[in-house]
């Protein structure tokens, strides 16, 4: 009897960098003052094939079940206030502030005095997903600059995610 092995292909090579937030894309913040940022970029030649907005779905809405209820816990243990998963004016919760074609800026507050902007904005080379914070409270300062470096490898592999399900 003959068995036949089938091996997967591996997963598809999804470049994410990240990138210092350029001077126009850090203008579409809706914040008085910015304390934070990250931004990174993912590289596709697909970026055309969806607005901003529908990006912005894509990295949040569109991950697995288990991404989004784990994103939902840590905003909720943040404090942030979120809107309904079902109202489709929202995404994943997150107010769209302002939406083009080229840019969707989601935005959320917390109670511990944390107000964020998630800026999806598409560039040239691909997919830019920036990260903007304002802190109203010095405990939410010094707790995020112990926690930033576990969000930028969160919003990594949510870009990495969406890319993978963009070319597949």
């Amino acid at each position: 009897m003959y068995t036949a092995t089938y091996i997967s292909a591996p997963p598809a090579v999804v470049e994410v960098r990240q990138v210092e937030l350029p001077p126009e894309a850090r203008a579409l913040t809706a914040l008085s003052r910015v304390d934070y940022t990250d931004c990174f970029i993912l590289e596709t030649d697909r970026v055309r094939e969806r607005t901003g907005e529908e990006w912005a779905r894509a990295l949040l809405e569109e991950a697995p079940a288990t991404t989004k209820d784990t994103l939902r816990r840590g905003w909720r243990a943040l404090r942030v206030r979120l809107g309904s998963i079902e109202d489709d004016r929202l995404v994943l919760g997150w107010l769209v502030r302002s939406s083009s074609p080229d840019f969707a800026l989601l935005a959320v507050r917390s109670a511990f005095g944390l107000e964020a902007e998630l800026l999806v904005k598409r560039e040239r080379e691909g997919v830019l997903a920036a990260t903007l914070m304002k802190f109203n409270n010095p405990l939410i300062r010094g707790f995020w600059a112990g926690f930033s470096f576990q969000h930028r490898r969160v919003v990594r592999h949510l870009l990495v995610q969406a890319g993978r399900r963009a070319i597949s």
